[in-house]
Order: C-alpha cells, then sequence, then structure tokens
C-alpha cells in the first residue's frame, strides 16, 4: 500500500517526533520513519494512529484511485521558486463530516470576500485546543460569533470578533464550537 504519510505531516508542518508524540499510545520517531518509507508495513492499526496524530482522516494517508494528485511544480523559499528536487505531490483538501463550511461576503481581518473557510466542530474538552484560533461558535436564535478565541474560561467562551473595534463576546454554554482549519481563496 502507498502512503501519503510524508506529504501530510510535512504540509502539516510536523516532524517524526511531533507525530510520534501525537499517537496513541505514543511511539518512535524512528517507527514513524519507518512508516513513512515504507521499511515497515503499514497495518489498518497504524494508518488510523497515524491519521488521528495528524488531525486528519485515514483516507488522506493513502493513494486512492479515484482521487486525482496534485503534483508540486515549485517550492516557493527565501531564494525564489526552485524546481523540486524530487517528484512531490500535495494532498488535496477532503471534507468529513465534522466540519461546517463559512463563506465569507464581507472582509473579516485577514478573510477577504469570496473567501471559503472550512472549520472543524471540536468536542467541549477540546475548546482549549482553540485558543488563539478563529472559531465559528452558535448563539442563540441562528446568530454567530465569529472570531479568535482568547479563552476557555470552565463553560465560558471569550471570543474577539475580527472587525476594528469589536467588543469581546462571552459565550456561555455553547452548544459547539468549530475551529477554522481550512482556508480556500480563488485568485
Amino acid at each position: 500500500m502507498l502512503t501519503r504519510i510524508r506529504e501530510v505531516r510535512k504540509a502539516k508542518g510536523l516532524t517524526l517526533l511531533d507525530v510520534a508524540e501525537n499517537c496513541v499510545p505514543p511511539t518512535t520517531a524512528q517507527t514513524i520513519g519507518r512508516l513513512e518509507t515504507g521499511t515497515r508495513t503499514v497495518s489498518v492499526g497504524w494508518l488510523n494512529r497515524i491519521a488521528a496524530a495528524l488531525g486528519v482522516e485515514s483516507s488522506e494517508l493513502v493513494t486512492l484511485a479515484d482521487r486525482p494528485d496534485i503534483a508540486v511544480a515549485a517550492i516557493l523559499a527565501t531564494d525564489g521558486a526552485q524546481a523540486p528536487r524530487k517528484p512531490l505531490t500535495v494532498v488535496p483538501p477532503a471534507p468529513t463530516s465534522a466540519q461546517v463550511g463559512i463563506l465569507v461576503e464581507a472582509a473579516q481581518g485577514e478573510y477577504r470576500a469570496g473567501d471559503v473557510l472550512w472549520a472543524e466542530n471540536l468536542a467541549a474538552a477540546d475548546y482549549g485546543r482553540a485558543i488563539n484560533r478563529d472559531v465559528l461558535v452558535p448563539r442563540p436564535v441562528g446568530r454567530f460569533v465569529f472570531g479568535r478565541l482568547v479563552a476557555v474560561d470552565g463553560s465560558r467562551l471569550q471570543v474577539l470578533p475580527l472587525t476594528p473595534g469589536a467588543r469581546q463576546q462571552v459565550i456561555a454554554d455553547a452548544p459547539w464550537l468549530a475551529v477554522v482549519r481550512t482556508l480556500i481563496r480563488t485568485l
């Protein structure tokens, strides 16, 4: 089985050690390296553990016939655009059932009109992982707060909207929270 563990890991900016420590139970960087290079066979169990450690679906870690590969044409570095030393591909975004979409109609913070955001729903126990990230939180009567999560205090969320001069919003007992994971921008 051909895996894309290395491509996904590098795309997320993680080291072998980061992935190894995020596995449940933790493993060694050497083991992750062997699984990446194919010197050790990747079982379904390992694939699921590594996918969880990377925060992706396990299907994103394997080459599928019905999913097109996107070839990397160049790497933008400090000294300009460079051709990759070896053929590389990138993993196209794949939606999951735990995601919600956000359409940007008017510029907000760094987001431009026309942007599409993919946000991942988090369990209440994981809200703290979204601190300093952009989140969408529902309010009563079909309203929402969108902004930077600045603090979690028990069941109270403190969100700073991205519009200049906006006041911090405090949301108690939010039924869910979605953290922005992917920005899709048409140029």
